[in-house]
């Protein structure tokens, strides 16, 4: 059996350089699918934002962009989108940038080292994420994380399945 060699990711910090990519990857239809309808972002003005309760993160391979993701303190955040949530949370948003990346691995470096980064905090009691009712590969892939189904919600004009990753005992 032959094995697949996945290159290796990091996360930097993203920054008012970054904006030019990430509005290039909101415009791709695999993104734009993942992300739903109500996620228009004005990359340069978010970028230069630098709020305690959000990370915004570039994950690279080889110095390379692949991927982009988003933790946040839900209690904190300042739309209330997730609602009265309580403490000891943090959602997280992400999504690979090119098609060609996608099935990789990427994604499941990126987000096993999110939960360390969101674990790390003693505080924090569990992750949420809330893909579309109708991406079934994002469930798959976050069912395969440990993360379990809570609720379908409405968020905007999206369905979305929030669902749970607890702290490990």
């Amino acid at each position: 059996m032959d094995s697949v060699l996945y290159k290796e990711v990091t996360l930097r910090l993203a920054g008012p350089g970054d904006a030019d990519l990430l509005k290039d990857w909101d415009s791709r239809p695999h993104v734009k699918s993942a992300r739903g309808a109500d996620d228009q972002v004005d990359w340069k003005t978010e970028l230069s934002r630098q709020p305690d309760w959000q990370e915004l993160l570039i994950a690279e391979t080889d110095n390379r962009p692949v991927g982009f993701m988003q933790i946040i303190d839900p209690e904190k955040e300042e739309s209330h989108y997730w609602g009265d949530t309580g403490p000891g949370l943090r959602a997280i948003d992400i999504w690979i940038g090119e098609e060609s990346d996608l099935g990789r691995g990427y994604g499941t470096q990126m987000m096993q080292l999110a939960i360390k980064r969101c674990f790390k905090n003693t505080g924090v009691t569990a992750i949420l994420v809330d893909p579309l009712v109708v991406n079934r590969d994002a469930q798959r892939f976050y069912r395969r994380l440990g993360f379990k189904p809570v609720e379908r919600r409405v968020f905007g004009n999206d369905e979305c399945l929030v669902m749970r990753l607890d702290r490990p005992a």
